[in-house]
């Protein structure tokens, strides 16, 4: 095993411990940014939809983060076509996700709020090193393949 292949597998590593983190905070959303009362003004079927998906994210995550951890050596290694695949699609699902952070969040949400821009900001950081994380194992897989 080579030291880039080594150095990979690393990032690979804290990738899938990220998730899991993310996927544990997803779930605590609601209460960590005071959501309860707004939520429960809403329509039922609203807040059901809104718990399913919630709940699915955070299942999706942990899902990339235990198969990362799991099989984050041969994703590294890029010696198989499914794990190839498999970086390729997390990578992707992350690489939207920060798209989707720029593009499609109003900067009113933090723009003047210096906590909130923080942590905008750090979700970008986030959410766009996993990509690159995933998407470089997904280019290894390629040359190797």
């Amino acid at each position: 095993m080579s030291a880039i292949t080594l150095d990979v597998q690393s990032l690979l590593r804290a990738a899938a411990a990220v998730q899991m983190a993310v996927a544990v905070l997803n779930l605590r959303l609601v209460r960590l940014l005071k959501w309860e009362d707004s939520l429960e003004q809403l329509p039922l079927l609203l807040r059901q939809v809104f718990t399913v998906h919630l709940w699915f994210i955070s299942l999706t995550v942990a899902i990339f983060g235990v198969m990362t951890w799991r099989f984050g050596a041969i994703m590294a290694a890029g010696s198989d076509p499914a794990c190839a695949w498999l970086s390729g699609a997390i990578g992707l699902f992350w690489g939207l996700r920060a798209v989707i952070q720029i593009a499609y969040y109003s900067p009113s949400h933090w723009r003047g709020h210096t906590g909130r821009t923080i942590v905008n900001i750090g979700c970008l950081v986030v959410y766009g090193g996993m990509s690159f994380v995933y998407l470089l194992a997904t280019a290894r897989s390629w040359q190797a393949l």
